[in-house]
């Protein structure tokens, strides 16, 4: 073997250390939900109200609806809103008033065709 021989060097950029068994490191929503193809969303929120920080309307709002869902898509969206929707019904599900959580399942996971016995299935296992 030569020692002037190139060696095998990883050419992307270098992966984040390891954070734990298995999970990634809180990164922004905003940038686990870019489109492949489009500038980032800039559509985010976080409990316990779930209002848009950019419109101010119920979250997802329907700026963030209208971005393109196709199956790939929803692929990688179903993990992170299935997370998120665990949160929302734990911070929406008590208020005077609030949606009760078939509701949220429905406005969370708005992207995936759920009849209401589905939505209550999902209610239940995220509860």
């Amino acid at each position: 073997m030569s020692e002037n021989r190139p060696r095998n060097r990883p050419t992307g950029p270098p992966h984040p250390p390891y954070r734990g068994p298995g999970r990634a490191p809180n990164v922004v929503p905003e940038a686990r939900w870019r489109s492949r193809c489009g500038p980032a969303v800039t559509h985010t929120a976080d409990g316990p109200l779930w209002i848009c920080d950019a419109c101010g309307q119920d979250w997802p709002c329907p700026a963030l609806r209208a971005t393109p869902t196709d199956a790939a898509r929803r692929a990688t969206l179903i993990p992170e809103f299935s997370r998120i929707t665990r949160r929302a019904i734990r911070d929406l599900r008590g208020r005077p008033g609030g949606p009760d959580p078939v509701a949220i399942v429905r406005r969370f996971l708005w992207f995936l065709p759920l009849t209401d016995e589905e939505a209550r299935a999902v209610a239940l296992r995220l509860r």
